[in-house]
């Protein structure tokens, strides 16, 4: 596993590393971990698990805790624990509920002494404990821990991120992760935006070439899900309960009346020619029809496709030219929340009352609503309303990669200094605020076609993930930003997770091989950025699409399935460089990669750098776009080559 920075006690490590890491003569100061520790109370020495250490729970609900608990260490770990009821001994971890009301649902409190004592009011605080002890078990070889007591507990109940799969196609293993991630990190919800679609200039301007995807399966309406990528019911009602299990709860969103174009090139007389066709006509009654079909078939029976208890039905940025435009959205978010309600869930809606002021009430008690952009939804005013808020502002909070206008990577430094859930852009409420019930971020992928990955999302989303785990939970962290990022980089991604696909802990080469065989096993499935494979090669004459490497996520090959050239594909992009070997003929290859290129080079001679290039995407024709080629480069399998590949060298870092 990854070794935290302040774990390497040595003579070089500043005062502050060796507070945390010095002998049973100190008092132990904070432990890191993320979200940050709201309550430390340093004592001496350490608590060190033997080969007898057990997990004991108390309570017969915390057994499922203490399970996953064991189940974790042993895969960071490599270590058994054993899970038991009884009475506790040295070196024993305990799960009890407690009594202190102060922790509220979701706190905490560990003690530790010879035995590692958790105390929660229920089950979700008492995992959120174990996900501590197992960041702090992390950042040291013997999985120590400093003796002290901690207390714990968010400021935010609702923690969370937004991810747009209906744009670009997010695979359901990347889903299942995600929610491993977001748990390790104590982030409650995750928000799947099921529908979207491209906007009409990339696409000729024409709204039937323009991109439009439903994600579901649907048996309602025959053909409205997506051909490139969809969930079936079953494998969603899964992993909402797979998240359940971890304590992320799963939010749906089915959006309408705008973001509607998948709906309208299903059935073309629901789409709005005055508005556009990504708009539903709300003046025909067949959008009603529609509409409730498609939410009954997700909402209804003993065991409904959305098994949470909030339901988001979109409602964001529609027309507001005309006045009636106006009254008959409000009827159309008031008329959707209440059937959405009717199925026994609450309803999610995005901040758009004040972009449509009119006088059709719109029912605000028990809604949450999204407050994303101040000018489509004034915060004070939709308070005043009733409303309950998600703090998520789109100038702070979102990420659109690749775009050229929100960021590309979040400002994670300014979010950590000056952000909290109670600044929703430029109006601040008072910290804690009751109306505010939690902060989310968000990951939009506007430009279709782009050439970004789902590794390329993750690299993007990581950092922001650990940055607003802990600006939701704990408000006011005592480290520095500089700190913070020193340390959060160090960190696991959550138990058997490594979509970055870091190698090693230092730079260097992390795997070599004499002679690499076709067929040959790798130990790793991937290397992530930034990296260096270089290898020698006796040309043959290849078949076209013959590989390299594959992994589950990418192909790297000697010659490519369309012009025999050297390349690699992942996400449905075919990349090529400008090289294909002679037969016989023998060269040293040399590919490095980072989060905005992959270059080749023959004989340490650049053949070509595919960096970020301006292209027209889709037969756009208004302007040019960012095009993205970069590879997380495939390690786990070699493919079926003539060509000898010998000396094999691959290192965690740029060779230049």
């Amino acid at each position: 596993m990854k070794k935290h920075v302040v774990c390497y006690c040595k003579a070089v490590i500043t005062a502050f590393f060796l507070s945390l890491c010095v002998g049973l003569y100190a008092q132990n100061t904070k432990p890191f971990v993320i979200p940050e520790l709201k309550e430390w109370k340093g004592a001496d020495g350490f608590f060190i698990p033997g080969e007898s250490s057990r997990i004991i729970y108390k309570n017969d609900a915390l057994k499922g805790v203490a399970q996953q608990f064991a189940a974790d260490y042993q895969t960071m770990f490599g270590r058994h624990l054993e899970v038991a009821q009884g009475k506790p001994q040295k070196g024993d971890f305990v799960l009890a509920y407690g009594k202190n009301k102060k922790l509220g649902t979701e706190g905490y409190e560990i003690n530790v002494t010879d035995v590692v004592k958790i105390s929660a009011l229920n089950t979700t605080g008492a995992y959120w404990a174990t996900r501590t002890l197992l960041q702090i078990s992390e950042q040291e070889d013997n999985r120590q821990l400093p003796k002290g007591y901690m207390r714990d507990c968010p400021d935010y109940g609702t923690r969370g991120f937004v991810i747009d799969c209906g744009r670009k196609f997010i695979p359901m293993s990347y889903l299942r992760d995600l929610v491993k991630i977001m748990s390790y990190y104590k982030m409650n919800f995750l928000h799947i935006v099921l529908n979207n679609n491209g906007f009409k200039q990339y696409f000729n301007n024409d709204w039937n070439r323009t991109y439009g995807a439903f994600r579901l399966e649907c048996e309602t309406f025959p053909g409205l899900t997506a051909r490139d990528g969809y969930y079936t019911k079953k494998e969603f009602i899964d992993f909402q309960k797979e998240a359940s299990a971890q304590f992320v709860e799963i939010i749906p969103e089915i959006d309408s009346p705008a973001h509607s174009l998948p709906f309208t090139h299903y059935k073309p007389e629901l789409g709005s020619e005055e508005y556009g066709m990504d708009h539903l006509n709300l003046s025909n009654p067949e959008v009603y029809t529609f509409m409730d079909a498609l939410f009954k078939e997700y909402l209804e029976g003993e065991e409904p496709v959305f098994q949470g208890p909030k339901v988001h039905i979109g409602t964001d940025e529609y027309s507001n030219k005309k006045k009636e435009v106006v009254e008959q959205f409000r009827a159309y978010t008031d008329h959707y929340i209440k059937y959405i309600e009717s199925f026994g869930k609450q309803a999610c809606v995005w901040g758009a009352l004040t972009h449509a002021n009119g006088k059709t009430p719109v029912k605000s008690e028990n809604v949450i609503m999204y407050t994303w952009y101040n000018g489509f939804a004034a915060p004070k005013d939709m308070v005043e309303q009733g409303y309950k808020i998600i703090s998520i502002p789109d100038g702070l909070t979102y990420i659109v990669p690749q775009a050229g206008y929100y960021y590309d990577y979040l400002n994670i430094k300014n979010l950590y200094d000056e952000w909290t859930p109670a600044h929703v852009g430029d109006v601040v409420f008072d910290e804690k605020d009751p109306a505010i019930v939690g902060g989310m971020f968000a990951e939009w992928n506007d430009i279709v076609g782009n050439g970004v990955s789902v590794k390329d999302i993750h690299h993007r989303v990581f950092p922001a993930l650990q940055t607003v785990a802990t600006k939701t939970w704990n408000t006011s962290p005592s480290l520095p930003f500089s700190k913070f990022d020193t340390y959060r980089k160090t960190f696991s991604e959550a138990p058997g997770v490594n979509q970055l696909a870091r190698i090693g802990d230092t730079p260097g080469i992390v795997y070599e091989k004499e002679e690499l065989k076709a067929g040959d096993k790798l130990p790793y499935p991937e290397i992530g950025y930034d990296y260096t494979v270089t290898f020698d090669v006796e040309a043959s004459e290849e078949d076209f699409g013959t590989e390299l490497f594959r992994s589950p996520n990418a192909v790297f090959y000697l010659s490519d399935p369309i012009k025999g050239m050297f390349g690699f594909a992942r996400d449905g992009y075919l990349n090529t460089f400008d090289f294909r070997p002679y037969p016989k003929e023998k060269f040293t290859v040399t590919i490095m990669g980072d989060n905005v290129s992959t270059s080749l080079f023959i004989n340490n001679k650049l053949i070509e750098r595919m960096d970020v290039e301006k292209r027209y995407l889709n037969g756009g024709i208004e302007e040019k776009n960012n095009f993205i080629r970069t590879l997380v480069f495939p390690l786990e399998t070699a493919g079926n080559f003539k060509s000898k590949i010998t000396n094999l060298k691959i290192y965690n870092y740029k060779k230049e």
